[in-house]
């Protein structure tokens, strides 16, 4: 039986871009099951709505709106207050006869859920702050020291919670690439690092990384590969800053492999959120800026299991950046941190999801 999934999700220059991206993989995974999946997403500045489409699913637009709330922390991040983003979505997703409805919005609540559900259907709620109440069947925080007893009292009696990067929404080539990256692993190079600060990098830490690692006593050899998504906007200043750089550089937007070019690095320096998952599956040495409060708990859960060295964003670059890769010369100690990155997720956790919605609904 064909069921259809609703996906209520927005990408921009504050929220990023890991939202919709970790909503596509769980799209793609349904589709492939035969589901049909709709996105609803609003037309902020950054948005993801070109690529959504691009992907071949159905996506309805919403225009930025004119009301705000403020009693949630990320109420901005919604471009409308609550009362008003349902009332765009509640007859849409009602006409579309969803099974279930899933919801990646740091500025919903139990509210919005309660007055958009349509009868009889399902929701999941994809969270990584535990902050606020919902009205869900599934909940899902994939972050790394999240447990049920972090959403006590804030989420209904029978609501099934999935926490942890078990379940973290992977791509499968992730999965697919993992064994030859921890293979890598073991040859103890120090050639090629990946920068990718997030797809959006809204305030140009790239270049910041770039002007610290100026300053820096680097190992001979040593090669840059820096990924940024399609809607970075300072993509062109990096690149100009790329080809003056004294090492070899290369400066990459909007690429479909990033599985690969993470597989064949043996160093990242990254933000946190959902691609710090990507980088553990594949065992990869972090140096792990956080650049938003949210990414704060999982990041210092990575850098206390050895998973991860934590930069902050905020103080002196360079001379943290010399401290990392000092340590990092060390072929023993960058081993060490990537068997325990390795350890905390193997790269399967969508099926485990798609497993767990089907015992609610016999998919």
């Amino acid at each position: 039986m064909v069921e259809r999934v609703v996906f209520r999700v927005d990408a921009s220059l504050a929220i990023g871009t890991g939202h919709v991206m970790r909503c596509l993989t769980l799209a793609r995974a349904l589709r492939e099951r035969g589901h049909e999946c709709l996105f609803v997403s609003r037309e902020h500045p950054g948005n993801l709505l070109k690529l959504i489409s691009e992907e071949g699913f159905a996506v309805h637009a919403l225009p930025v709106g004119s009301e705000r709330d403020s009693e949630l922390p990320h109420a901005r991040w919604l471009g409308a207050s609550q009362a008003e983003d349902a009332l765009s979505c509640k007859g849409l997703i009602a006409s579309w006869c969803p099974d279930w409805l899933v919801v990646d919005h740091y500025a919903l609540d139990h509210r919005w859920e309660v007055s958009v559900r349509p009868v009889e259907c399902r929701v999941l709620v994809i969270d990584d702050l535990a902050d606020r109440q919902h009205s869900c069947d599934l909940l899902l925080d994939q972050n790394l020291g999240r447990s049920r007893l972090d959403y006590q009292g804030l989420l209904p009696q029978d609501c099934a919670i999935l926490t942890g990067p078990h379940y973290s929404l992977l791509r499968p080539e992730f999965a697919a690439l993992r064994a030859d990256s921890l293979a890598r692993r073991e040859e103890g190079l120090l050639n090629s690092v990946l920068i990718a600060p997030g797809g959006v990098d809204q305030h140009n830490y790239t270049s910041k990384i770039l002007k610290a690692l100026l300053g820096c006593k680097l190992p001979d050899g040593i090669r840059f590969t820096i990924v940024l998504g399609a809607t970075a906007p300072h993509l062109q200043v990096v690149r100009e800053f790329a080809e003056q750089y004294p090492w070899p550089v290369e400066v990459l937007s909007g690429i479909k492999n990033m599985a690969q070019h993470m597989a064949t690095a043996d160093l990242a320096i990254g933000a946190g959120g959902s691609t710090s998952w990507e980088r553990c599956c594949l065992g990869i040495p972090t140096l792990l800026l956080v650049l938003a409060e949210n990414q704060l708990p999982a990041s210092r859960q990575l850098a206390t299991s050895k998973a991860a060295i934590m930069i902050d964003a905020d103080d002196d670059l360079c001379c943290q950046l010399q401290r990392a890769f000092s340590l990092m010369s060390d072929s023993v100690t960058r081993r060490d941190y990537s068997n325990a990155a390795s350890e905390i997720t193997d790269g399967l956790g969508v099926g485990r999801v798609l497993d767990s919605m089907s015992s609610i609904s016999d998919f």
